[in-house]
């Protein structure tokens, strides 16, 4: 029995109806229950409702609610994502740095689990500079210009791939038409929840420093 469920209420209520029914009493018990049955799902409508007020607690399409509230379409459950999941991405996203080189870095690993290349023709520690330790001539470094200020070169990387599950790959020795290993025609829409490019640039528009131009390059 635990509080507020059909049989903690039966007992509250049969402890305040006078003994005026004897010690057997069907008729009434089965009065209270129905009564207790409809006071317990009122309660748990309760507990749930509570739950949905908090991002920590919240649950189901609440928590969906939630990331619009915050983040419009730009926050949405992935296929089959757990409320856990779902909820761990909107607590980053909603404390996550802005408006810096690591906050680009950042994201786009967090999103890819790749960390990007960037590159800043006005930064010195990305151009080097004459007899620094950090230029070499086709080694490190590249060319810098004060020409094109507030702009960088990002090479962002797509997620490593596993493929499709369960479909063998095509001219693989598993694979064969009419047999048990699912040799297949596959297409796109059969990868789920792949990060495509366009959430890559949205990525870095999201946290990126206004008033700045980012030119990005995806690589696989």
């Amino acid at each position: 029995m635990a509080t507020g469920d059909q049989s903690d209420i039966f007992g509250r209520i049969k402890s305040v109806i006078p003994r005026w029914f004897g010690p057997s009493s069907p008729l009434l018990d089965a009065l209270v229950q129905g009564l207790s049955n409809s006071s317990a799902f009122v309660f748990s409508l309760y507990l749930y409702a509570k739950l949905q007020t908090r991002i920590m607690t919240a649950t189901d399409g609440w928590l969906d609610m939630i990331a619009a509230d915050y983040f419009g379409a730009a926050l949405q459950r992935a296929t089959n994502q757990s409320d856990a999941s779902f909820r761990a991405r909107i607590i980053i996203n909603m404390f996550r740095e802005r408006g810096t080189r690591y906050a680009i870095t950042k994201v786009l690993t967090d999103l890819t689990g790749r960390a990007p290349i960037i590159f800043e023709p006005q930064r010195p520690a990305d151009t080097g500079a004459y007899r620094a330790p950090n230029s070499g001539y086709g080694l490190a470094g590249g060319y810098g210009s004060v020409l094109i200020p507030y702009q960088g070169f990002i090479q962002a990387f797509r997620p490593l791939s596993t493929g499709i599950p369960y479909v063998a790959g095509y001219g693989s020795s598993p694979a064969g038409y009419s047999t048990p290993s699912q040799g297949d025609y596959a297409t796109m829409s059969q990868i789920t929840g792949a990060v495509t490019d366009a959430d890559i640039y949205a990525a870095i528009s999201s946290v990126a420093p206004i008033a700045t131009i980012a030119w990005t390059k995806i690589s696989s």
